[in-house]
């Protein structure tokens, strides 16, 4: 990657009426940082979410701090990770172990880390399990993800993203790894 990515990508929310996020992957002396922040107006309520995520130089998650306001009001969580090792606000979360990403639910940047990290070739697939956490109301559990590259397409790298609790989705990325289309979720605006 780039190391002066710090061009920020935005998105139009494609699941809710009206949504729109924006983010960044930036390169740093001893790894990544993902900083974003998401919008959503639905009719199933409304919300503001920001987030920083600290990855090593494998993109592996070391540390997350999101932030959420919605109608119950601010929240936010911080997550670390330490040799697959979990602490979810200073509590050691044993449900997490082994897991090396992170997912916000809110936002397709987070995607990036397992795609860098995973650097799997075409046809490959890899089963992960990540700390997702939900927003707005900021829980976090295990969930089980597969990444599966596809053939390129238009100038773009393709993956179907899976997971048991949301179905399989397609992605096209761009040359960093950051999402570009997110099948059902968001799409770049450019």
């Amino acid at each position: 990657m780039p190391a002066n990515h710090h061009h920020p990508a935005a998105w139009t929310r494609t699941d809710v009426h009206e949504g729109l996020g924006i983010g960044a992957v930036i390169a740093e002396s001893d790894g990544y940082r993902l900083e974003a922040s998401e919008t959503v107006a639905d009719r199933g309520g409304r919300f503001s979410c920001r987030f920083t995520v600290s990855a090593d130089l494998a993109w592996a998650t070391r540390r997350v701090r999101v932030e959420a306001l919605s109608e119950h009001g601010t929240r936010a969580v911080e997550l670390a990770g330490r040799s697959g090792l979990w602490t979810v606000d200073g509590t050691r979360v044993p449900e997490l172990d082994g897991c090396v990403d992170v997912d916000v639910a809110a936002t397709p940047l987070t995607r990036t880390l397992p795609i860098r990290r995973l650097g799997l070739r075409p046809g490959e697939f890899r089963d992960i399990a990540v700390a997702w956490i939900d927003v707005p109301s900021l829980q976090v559990r295990r969930v089980p993800h597969r990444y599966t590259r596809l053939c390129s397409a238009e100038g773009r790298e393709r993956y179907e993203y899976r997971g048991p609790s949301f179905g399989s989705f397609e992605l096209t990325v761009d040359h960093d790894g950051v999402v570009v289309d997110h099948q059902g979720l968001a799409r770049r605006i450019h």
